[in-house]
C-alpha cells in the first residue's frame, strides 16, 4: 500500500480487474462494520445519514464484491439483499460479463460515481463494454448500517424497474428493403418508410438469407427487447426482402404530403393489389395512411353507388332528386352550400357530390345493405394481410340516422387512404385485390378475398360516374390535364370539434390508384385533391 497525497490508495484486485477507490484513514469498523462516531454502545441503532467515512467505506466494499464476482456478498451490503443477488447474477449469467472492473470517484453527498468496465463474452465475441453509473448510500432503519440504496441503475443508468441486461442474437437480422425493380430503399432515403421498414425487419427478417447480430440489450421483465441496446458485439448482416413498392412512385408521394401538419397517401396496383406508395406527414409521426381510422366523409359514396346501383335504387342517366335538405332518422341532411339540382341524373348527383342524393334513399335499405356491399365486394375490414400493420376499414351495421350518415361517409364509417385507394383499385379493375406490400409466397399467408366481384354493368356505371367528376365534377381541378382511363371522387368529412373538415380524394389512372386525407385542412378537391394528383403524375398510365 503506498501512500498518496496523504491516502491510502487500495487496490482489490478482481480477475484481471480491480476496484480503486480513494479513501481516509477514519475506517473504524471491526469485524468488516463501520463504527458509529458518536459512542452509542452495542445493540443501539445508528440514527441519522451515514457519515462521509461510511459513504465511501460502504461502496468500496460493495464494488469489491461486485467485481469480485461474489454477488451474494455484494447484495448482504445493499438494502434489498434478495433482488440485488438475483439481479448482479443476471448481470453475469445474462449479460454474459465475464469481467468486470469499477473505478470508484469521489463521492457527492451519499452518492457514489463509479466507471465500469466490463468484458462482454457471447460465443465466439468479445467485446469491451465501458460506461459511468452511480449507486447512493443510505442508513438501513433497523440495523442502522450504511448499506446501497439498491436499484436496477446501480447496474446500469439505462435500467428502469423490472428490465435487466441481456446479450444474445439481436432478434431477427437486419434487411435491405429494395423495391419491385431492386433499388434500394433506406430510412435515410425515405424517413417516410421507417416505420414500415422496421415493421417488416420484425416479421421478415428471418425469412431472408441474412444472419442477426450480437448485442447486449435492455430487457423488460417478461424477457422482451425494449429497443435499447447498449453495445454492438457483431452487426447483423441484412438479408434482401423485396417489396411491392416503386421507389418513383413512392418518391412522389413523400414530395406530394412533404410540409403539411399532418396527411396520409397511399398509391397501389388495380391489376394486382400491389402497393406502390406509403407516404406520412409528418415522417416520424402516426401512419395515418395505413393504420388511420377516419370519417371518409363523400368518398363513401363510391361504395354506396355500387350497392345503390346493384339494387336498381340509381342509375347514372336517370332523374335522382337532389333537394337542399333531406330528413331521415330524425336528422335533417343538407348538401354543401345548400344547393340542389332540380331534374338532375344520378351522375349529376354523384359528380357534384350531392349529399341529399344519397340520403332520399335510406328509407329504402336494410341496416345492413351497405355493410354487406364494403365487405363483399370491396373487402372492407376483411382482415387485410398486406405484409405490414394495417387497418383494413369498417362499415358497420347502423340504424335510423346514423345508417343514413354511413351512406355519405359520416356516421361510425372509418377509412384510411390504403382503404380508399383499394376502393378506387377495385372500381378500376371490378374485382378486389387485396393490397399487399409484401409477396405472400414468402410466408405462406392467406391474404383476403371479396365473396362476390362487381356486377359488370356496376363497375361500367360507376367508372363512368368517376370519370365524369374527374372531368367537370368536383375533381376536375386537380385532375384537369389527365387523358386515358382515368377517375376520381372528393371527400369533406366533418369532425365535431375542428374548424375545417378533413379533406380526401381517391382517384385511378390506368393501371394506378390512389388516395390521400389531409385532415382538418378543408374541401377535397383543394388539399388532398393535388397530393393525389401528384403521385398519378409519377405513373405514365
Amino acid at each position: 500500500m503506498a501512500l498518496i497525497g496523504g491516502a491510502a490508495a487500495v487496490v482489490v484486485a478482481a480477475t484481471g480487474f480491480g476496484v480503486y477507490a480513494l479513501v481516509g484513514g477514519d475506517d473504524k469498523g471491526g469485524k468488516g462494520g463501520v463504527a458509529s462516531s458518536d459512542g452509542k454502545g452495542p445493540g443501539e441503532a445508528e440514527a441519522g445519514p451515514p457519515s462521509a467515512a461510511e459513504v465511501r467505506t460502504t461502496a468500496k466494499r460493495f464494488l469489491a464484491a461486485w467485481s469480485s464476482g461474489d454477488s451474494a456478498k455484494a447484495a448482504k451490503l445493499t438494502d434489498d439483499a434478495a433482488a440485488a443477488a438475483k439481479e448482479l447474477k443476471g448481470y453475469r449469467d445474462e449479460a454474459h460479463v465475464s469481467k468486470v472492473g469499477l473505478a470508484q470517484g469521489s463521492a457527492s453527498g451519499t452518492k457514489v460515481p463509479f466507471d465500469v468496465n466490463a468484458q462482454v463474452a457471447y460465443q465466439q465475441q468479445r467485446a469491451t463494454w465501458n460506461y459511468s453509473s452511480s449507486l447512493e448510500v443510505k442508513r438501513d432503519k433497523k440495523s442502522g448500517e450504511a448499506v446501497v440504496d439498491w436499484k436496477p441503475t446501480v447496474i446500469n443508468p439505462k435500467l428502469k424497474d423490472g428490465q435487466s441486461v441481456r446479450t444474445g442474437k439481436a432478434g431477427t437480422p437486419p434487411i435491405k428493403a429494395v423495391d419491385r425493380n431492386g433499388a434500394p430503399l433506406t430510412k435515410e432515403a425515405h424517413p417516410m418508410l421507417a416505420g414500415v421498414l422496421d415493421d417488416l425487419r420484425k416479421r421478415y427478417g428471418d425469412k431472408t438469407d441474412g444472419a442477426p447480430g450480437v448485442e447486449t440489450r435492455i430487457v423488460d421483465a417478461k424477457g422482451k427487447d425494449t429497443g435499447t441496446t447498449l453495445r454492438t458485439l457483431s452487426k447483423g448482416r441484412p438479408g434482401t426482402l423485396k417489396t411491392t413498392l416503386d421507389k418513383d412512385v413512392q418518391t412522389a408521394a413523400e414530395q406530394a404530403v412533404k410540409g403539411k401538419a399532418k396527411a396520409g397517401a397511399v398509391a397501389l396496383k388495380p391489376s394486382t393489389g400491389e402497393v406502390l406508395a406509403v407516404a406520412n406527414s409528418p415522417a416520424d409521426g402516426f401512419n395515418t395512411a395505413l393504420r388511420g381510422s377516419l370519417a371518409p366523409g363523400s368518398t363513401m359514396k363510391v361504395i354506396t353507388s355500387a350497392m345503390l346501383l346493384d339494387k336498381g335504387l340509381a342509375s347514372p342517366g336517370k332523374e335522382h332528386p337532389c333537394p337542399k335538405f333531406h330528413t331521415y332518422g330524425g336528422w335533417k341532411f343538407q348538401n354543401d352550400d345548400k344547393f340542389e339540382i332540380e331534374n338532375g341524373t344520378f351522375a349529376q348527383s354523384f359528380a357534384r357530390s350531392c349529399n341529399t342524393a344519397f340520403i332520399t334513399q335510406a328509407e329504402k335499405l336494410d341496416d345492413g345493405d351497405l355493410s354487406k356491399e364494403a365487405s363483399e365486394v370491396f373487402g372492407i375490414g376483411q382482415n387485410w394481410q398486406v405484409g405490414t400493420g394495417t387497418f383494413d376499414g369498417s362499415v358497420p351495421t347502423q340504424t335510423d340516422a346514423q345508417m343514413a350518415a354511413s351512406l355519405i361517409g359520416q356516421g361510425a364509417v372509418r377509412m384510411n387512404p390504403l382503404n380508399m385507394a383499394s376502393v378506387a383499385a377495385t372500381v378500376q379493375n371490378g374485382t378486389f385485390k387485396q393490397p399487399l406490400i409484401v409477396s405472400p409466397s414468402l410466408d405462406d399467408r392467406t391474404i383476403a378475398k371479396a365473396s362476390r366481384n362487381m356486377k359488370p354493368q356496376t363497375q361500367a356505371d360507376l367508372k363512368s360516374l368517376m370519370q365524369l367528376t374527374a372531368a367537370s365534377g368536383t375533381a376536375a381541378k386537380p385532375m384537369a390535364g389527365l387523358s386515358g382511363d382515368v377517375g376520381a371522387k372528393t371527400g369533406s368529412a366533418e369532425v365535431d370539434g375542428q374548424k375545417k373538415p378533413n379533406a380526401w380524394f381517391t382517384a385511378y389512372r390506368g393501371d394506378l390508384a390512389a388516395a390521400a386525407v389531409v385532415p382538418a385542412s378543408g374541401h377535397g378537391s383543394d388539399n388532398a385533391g393535388p397530393v393525389v394528383r401528384q403521385i398519378l403524375d409519377a405513373s405514365a398510365g
